[in-house]
């Protein structure tokens, strides 16, 4: 997080409202001294519940981007993306009739994004929008933006020629204890959105007809790998040091 841009940017869309800080700081719940640290990039005393809180009230949002000298975050995490979205565009593409498309890009209407993999059945004309995860974190934006994906398949997939029939959608991740408590924490909302299981998702895909709107966890079934290895690590496992001979 860059203090100085995050400070500029909550001053101009202050200003383009039209406010005072004193008035920011009361929609905040905040003194308006607050409101002036943050503005001038003064963020190392704040906590990011109150920088975000202000951030709020002018429609700003904040983000963290982590940086670490001996560690390419980005690297090691679109890494496991990869290897992921590999496994399940094999996966699907194994399947009689279905033709796999990865990393398809879209500028629709003011609307832009990545379809990890577009699917296509050209003897159902049926087209299945998968969206690849290895971390579930941000349940209110994915099923946003999975949404804003399923509507608009239709119109991609014209640039392919393809005819299409029914949109399904399913939203693939990675199998970990992590992410299916993450998942369980928010089963109203995905049950919701996502309605079918895995196991139905296997079932229309070698057979697809109508429509299908899924979840599933998928385990690292590759030689040599653990059974979460698809998904980061969230603990470590310290060795019993050897018992001493008596």
């Amino acid at each position: 997080m860059d203090d100085l841009a995050v400070g500029r940017l909550v001053k101009l869309a202050r200003l383009r409202r039209h406010l005072r800080q004193q008035d920011v700081a009361m929609q905040a719940g905040v003194s308006r001294t607050t409101i002036s640290r943050i503005e001038r990039g003064h963020l190392g005393e704040i906590t990011l519940t109150t920088i975000r809180r202000v951030a709020a009230q002018l429609e700003v949002r904040v983000e963290v981007q982590p940086r670490a000298r001996a560690l390419d975050l980005d690297r090691i995490v679109n890494a496991r993306h990869a290897a992921l979205a590999d496994h399940l565009s094999d996966w699907i593409g194994r399947m009689p009739g279905w033709t796999v498309r990865p990393e398809v890009s879209y500028s629709e209407y003011g609307e832009r994004g990545v379809i990890d993999l577009l699917c296509w059945h050209a003897d159902t004309r049926s087209l299945l929008v998968v969206e690849v995860k290895t971390e579930l974190v941000e349940f209110g934006d994915l099923l946003g933006k999975l949404d804003a994906k399923d509507r608009l398949g239709p119109t991609i997939a014209r640039r392919f020629g393809w005819p299409v029939g029914a949109v399904s959608v399913c939203l693939l991740v990675a199998d970990s204890s992590t992410n299916r408590r993450r998942a369980a924490l928010h089963g109203s909302l995905l049950a919701a959105a996502l309605p079918n299981t895995g196991p139905e998702l296997s079932r229309w895909l070698r057979e697809p007809s109508g429509r299908v709107q899924a979840l599933r966890f998928v385990p690292d079934a590759r030689p040599g790998h653990v059974r979460a290895g698809f998904a980061a690590p969230t603990r470590i496992r310290t060795r019993r040091p050897p018992a001493r001979a008596a």
